[in-house]
């Protein structure tokens, strides 16, 4: 997918919504948790899926969840995707992997996520250098999401976040490299938004972690939108009961829009 047809998107739904299928067994409602845990999570994500296809532009399915529940998960992880390209066309997938090692390896994960599993987009974290994301850039119309500055407190310990997205840059370009910014820093987007004017923005941390989509697209947006709003928990849980599915696209309908 091309920046242009990702821009194309976000017109046509008014979203920069990304739903994130961080889909946990334990935390599933009890009316779908029939079966083994594997195919009740599935069973779930085609429902969300189904529910919030209208409000959103892309889907995150994190790879932890999926990983948990070993070779069941993996088909559960390919199955979603599916559904997806099928039922859905023309949705930006991210597998949420922060995968961040070099050589063969690295080469072997850009094949694994866009070949074996046909996501638009991957995770990374830029720790071993610019040479965790070459792989996957040689791909075209896929995308590195370079991990530049977290939601999380400790984010400060290692990140720095001008550095990693300047030197990035030197080796990519805005349609194939993405930068992950989380919501809760929304107030330093305006000054991210200078080094990186063109590159789109993975923004996690909308709903359960406190952070505002309306502060980020004030802060973030560029003149092609620019920005794929993550919300995770916030919607797919929020219900736990058999208006599971109606609650999440509730919640959808009102995030994000633009």
């Amino acid at each position: 997918m091309t920046t242009e047809e990702l821009h194309s998107s976000i017109l046509r739904h008014r979203s920069m919504l990304c739903v994130g299928l961080d889909t946990e067994w334990a935390k599933l409602p009890d009316c779908i948790k029939g079966g083994s845990p594997a195919d009740a999570v599935l069973r779930f994500n085609k429902e969300i899926i189904d529910a919030t296809a209208s409000y959103c532009i892309a889907y995150k399915p994190n790879l932890a969840f999926y990983e948990a529940l070993g070779p069941e998960g993996l088909r559960v992880l390919e199955e979603t995707v599916d559904h997806i390209r099928t039922s859905h066309p023309g949705k930006f997938l991210i597998a949420d992997a922060k995968r961040g090692d070099i050589g063969n390896t690295a080469r072997l994960y850009a094949r694994t996520f866009f070949e074996t599993y046909d996501f638009d987009a991957v995770t990374l974290s830029p720790y071993m250098g610019v040479e965790t994301a070459l792989p996957f850039l040689e791909y075209p119309g896929r995308y590195a999401i370079v991990v530049a500055l977290s939601s999380n407190p400790g984010s400060a310990d290692f990140e720095q976040p001008e550095k990693v997205m300047k030197k990035m840059m030197e080796v990519s370009t805005p349609e194939n490299m993405m930068f992950v910014v989380g919501a809760t820093k929304s107030s330093s987007l305006k000054e991210i938004r200078t080094w990186c004017p063109d590159n789109f923005f993975l923004v996690p941390g909308v709903g359960a972690q406190g952070g505002n989509a309306e502060e980020v697209i004030a802060n973030g947006a560029n003149s092609r939108g620019g920005l794929i709003i993550n919300s995770s928990r916030a919607i797919i849980y929020a219900s736990s009961g058999s208006d599971f599915a109606q609650a999440a696209a509730a919640v959808a309908a009102k995030t994000a829009r633009v």
